[in-house]
């Protein structure tokens, strides 16, 4: 039997497949990829799409009882490498002092032509 908890979170798009928001398992929270689909950033520029997203996984953080420090990993999909100085920015204004692991991917499309970027996240929970 395993200890993986899944889970959606009201606040957020519903999932549209057989995958779930999160998955909780042995002291860590990893987060399916999030983008601005569903939010008000959809559509809109790269900075406000980065922004919505990691407004979005701060939210989860705070449904989890913690905060952007527990944060260990993040991927990040990009359809351009053009975007490289605003994700820096992005990701500087919402981590702040918090460094995080993280990679970087530069791929053809995502999901919807409206969706520039796309992140996946990896919190320590205890």
């Amino acid at each position: 039997m395993s200890s993986a908890h899944r889970k959606n979170y009201p606040h957020l798009a519903q999932p549209v497949g057989p995958y779930v928001a999160a998955v909780r398992h042995n002291g860590l929270l990893f987060l399916s990829g999030l983008t601005a689909l569903g939010s008000s950033a959809e559509g809109r520029g790269f900075s406000e799409q980065a922004d919505a997203i990691f407004k979005a996984i701060a939210s989860i953080a705070g449904a989890e009882r913690t905060d952007l420090s527990s944060l260990v990993k993040v991927t990040v999909f990009v359809t351009s490498l053009k975007f490289v100085r605003e994700l820096r920015a992005a990701l500087t204004k919402h981590l702040g002092d918090y460094s995080t692991m993280s990679s970087l991917v530069q791929i053809g499309k995502l999901l919807s032509p409206r969706v520039l970027v796309e992140v996946e996240a990896v919190f320590a929970i205890a």
